[in-house]
């Protein structure tokens, strides 16, 4: 999984893209039976700079992917692609090395919303590849909250896990080394993530 993310996004391996997106498809047919049955689903957006020099948002990619198997699998769940709403308003740096606290500094005020009537009283699915600590989930999730959101459901292809001081890494390699997620922990993780009301916590 592991692999398979860093290919698309730092290699352009566009290929991986579907297959990833059937995992993630899976991982969000978890939330079908509990989650709302119209629902307007909304990649995390990079910053024009980041996309600029990638070319392409992985989220946007995966989302669209995912959808192209749930609109098959799961007929009468109206799910929407909507890429615009969000926005990245500033070039954030990189969560990697940082502690959750300088996670949710780094990305506080991060994301606007760019048309709120395209959100307001619409529950939303908000898709991204990794979830570490949700400081960017949750930043993000705010920002919808703040138009008028109804509420944010989370789907992420994998987590990162945390690895013990007991294997043979480096304090940093502990702290931020990937773990490879088995599509079954990634549908597991998404189908339990609560939704926001509100103020997000989790």
């Amino acid at each position: 999984m592991r692999s398979a993310i860093h290919a698309l996004k730092y290699d352009r391996m566009h290929s991986v893209a579907r297959g990833l997106g059937r995992m993630l498809a899976q991982a969000i047919s978890q939330l079908a039976a509990e989650a709302p049955s119209a629902m307007l689903v909304v990649p995390v957006p990079l910053h024009r700079s980041k996309y600029a020099q990638r070319g392409f948002n992985q989220s946007r990619l995966l989302a669209a992917e995912a959808l192209r198997f749930l609109h098959k699998s799961h007929p009468r769940w109206r799910l929407t692609l909507a890429a615009r709403p969000l926005m990245r308003l500033r070039a954030t740096g990189s969560q990697a090395g940082l502690t959750p606290r300088q996670r949710r500094l780094n990305v506080r005020g991060a994301f606007s919303v760019s048309d709120p009537a395209r959100v307001a009283g619409r529950s939303i699915l908000l898709v991204d590849d990794i979830l570490t600590t949700g400081a960017t989930a949750r930043a993000a999730a705010q920002a919808l909250i703040d138009a008028g959101a109804d509420s944010v459901w989370v789907a992420t292809l994998a987590r990162a896990q945390r690895f013990d001081r007991s294997k043979n890494f480096s304090a940093r390699e502990n702290a931020e080394l990937l773990a490879a997620a088995e599509p079954d922990q990634a549908a597991d993780f998404s189908a339990n993530l609560p939704s926001f009301r509100g103020q997000p916590s989790f």
